[in-house]
């Protein structure tokens, strides 16, 4: 396979502990999902990298900093959201400098697949304000895995952490052109594949605009535009048969 280095961030650290709701700190919970995805990707033979490994503050032009040095081809850091009031939003988003060029498909991947694991998709954001986005010098993506005031992506959080860590780094894996990550087997729905990508993404994006939980994975020389994946045959085929009622020809895939 190609040989790629990633950098993986967790946000925050040290004397800088991010979101706070109660008891729980935003640091330690991006720490622990940072660790958790660069052992996925070392497991498929990525070289990963990381800003930190413990509780230690960084400034964001430290973290970018130490990307740059290190030559990384991907920068990769992982936040949780926090709103005015708790419980007032929920879901998952990803940010990047623009919307443009491969950090693009990376986020709409990442953001997809943590979609397909229950979280509400808030999709992908331009944020070109943002130090580790703007001063790193390759393709950079920023990860808001929930809200960390909000009841329920905190049990989201928890109760799928392993899915969601595997969910990261089969994106990650998936938009470099790789195999997933080993893990369950998964039901997808497929309404698509295509030689040229234009005509992936005017699926996608179609699917997309309907509240479809869309993705793309690029595999075995195709574009291949698929929705959900189920660990119960049975969802599968339910969300085939509203597919196929919405006039798309579809199959159901496994990974």
């Amino acid at each position: 396979m190609p040989e790629y280095k990633i950098m993986l961030d967790a946000g925050h650290g040290g004397e800088d502990p991010g979101a706070v709701s109660g008891g729980r700190q935003e640091k330690d919970d991006t720490l622990r999902l940072t660790l958790a995805v660069g052992d996925l990707l070392k497991n498929r033979g990525v070289d990963v990298e990381y800003t930190r490994t413990t509780d230690v503050y960084q400034t964001p032009f430290q973290k970018a900093t130490i990307a740059n040095q290190s030559g990384a081809d991907y920068f990769i850091s992982f936040h949780r959201n926090s709103s005015p009031t708790p419980n007032q939003y929920t879901g998952v988003e990803t940010l990047i400098y623009n919307k443009s060029g491969i950090k693009y498909d990376m986020a709409k991947n990442i953001v997809g697949a943590l979609g397909e694991v229950g979280f509400q998709d808030l999709g992908v954001k331009e944020r070109p304000g943002l130090v580790v986005l703007r001063r790193t010098t390759m393709p950079a993506v920023l990860i808001e895995a929930g809200f960390l005031n909000t009841d329920q992506d905190n049990r989201m959080f928890d109760e799928k952490f392993d899915e969601i860590a595997q969910a990261i780094a089969s994106a990650i894996l998936g938009t470099l052109g790789e195999e997933d990550v080993e893990g369950p087997t998964y039901y997808r729905v497929q309404a698509g594949a295509f030689t040229k990508r234009q005509n992936a993404d005017q699926l996608l994006y179609e699917l997309l605009d309907q509240g479809y939980p869309a993705f793309l994975l690029n595999e075995d020389g195709y574009y291949k535009v698929q929705v959900g994946a189920y660990l119960q045959l049975g969802n599968a085929i339910a969300m085939e048969q509203k597919l196929r009622d919405a006039g798309y020809s579809t199959m159901i895939t496994t990974r």
